[in-house]
């Protein structure tokens, strides 16, 4: 039965992504003040300069860490260059590659306890990405009002790092199979947040998001998450292939 779902959900997210080409998303590189650099791919909407579009930051998870600027690619983000969503939900999306040995975010964890603590300073690839952003934002027709967030995995600590650290940068949040620091929870209350996980998670145990699931409840946030029975660590296929996560998604306004 596991292996039954599990193809079928591999099959609705090829079925979705099928025709979304990598080569629409540009080889991009964006260096700070300090000489370092941050390698990104850039997905662009058939976009009007007059009017303002939606940017969706998507982080990758830890094994597509490089220096290739094309294996962040690999999982999740070419659901948003379908022609039916780039049709529906136009936007600008920003895809970057986090090197070998970093990480998105910069917290330390228990796995036992399943519970996650922010360490006081972001990063460095956490500080080259919000530097991206606002950058972006500049260049380019953003609504600063519709900038989300969304990873998988290593991609999913990195989306609770990043709005738990910049709480009123982004409109929105989706982190799959991810978990942050219950402790801050207050700090995103008002973020609209839709978290994912597989009930039989072996890489990253679904409490970690269960415990932020019930920490933003205390709190007075309404956050929404599904967890699929039967499914392990490759939640992403499901949760990327849902419209109505799309559709909720590109809703969410500041």
């Amino acid at each position: 039965m596991k292996k039954k779902l599990l193809f079928i959900l591999y099959f609705i997210g090829c079925f979705y992504a099928g025709n979304a080409q990598p080569s629409l998303f540009s080889f991009e590189k964006f260096t700070n003040g300090k000489g370092d650099t941050l390698n990104y791919r850039q997905l662009y909407p058939d976009y009007d300069p007059i009017r303002k579009y939606p940017l969706v930051i998507f982080l990758h998870g830890s094994g597509e860490r490089g220096n290739d600027n094309e294996a962040q690619l690999k999982w999740g983000v070419k659901n948003f260059a379908t022609d039916q969503n780039m049709q529906l939900h136009p936007a600008f999306v920003i895809a970057p590659q986090c090197p070998t040995n970093s990480d998105w975010s910069n917290i330390s964890y228990d796995e036992k306890r399943s519970t996650v603590l922010l360490q006081k300073t972001p990063s460095k690839q956490m500080e080259l990405l919000v530097a991206l952003i606002h950058e972006t934002s500049k260049k380019f027709p953003i609504d600063t009002n519709r900038i989300y967030i969304t990873g998988l995995s290593m991609g999913g600590f990195g989306t609770f790092d990043a709005i738990e650290r910049y709480p009123n940068l982004f409109a929105a949040a989706v982190p799959v199979c991810g978990g942050g620091d219950i402790t801050k929870a207050g700090l995103i209350k008002h973020i609209p947040i839709w978290i994912f996980h597989g009930a039989e998670d072996a890489s990253v145990n679904p409490t970690f998001s269960i415990s932020m699931i019930e920490a933003l409840s205390k709190v007075g946030a309404h956050p929404g998450f599904t967890q699929y029975p039967e499914v392990g660590h490759f939640s992403w296929i499901a949760a990327y292939s849902d419209p109505l996560m799309m559709e909720w998604l590109f809703r969410q306004h500041k």
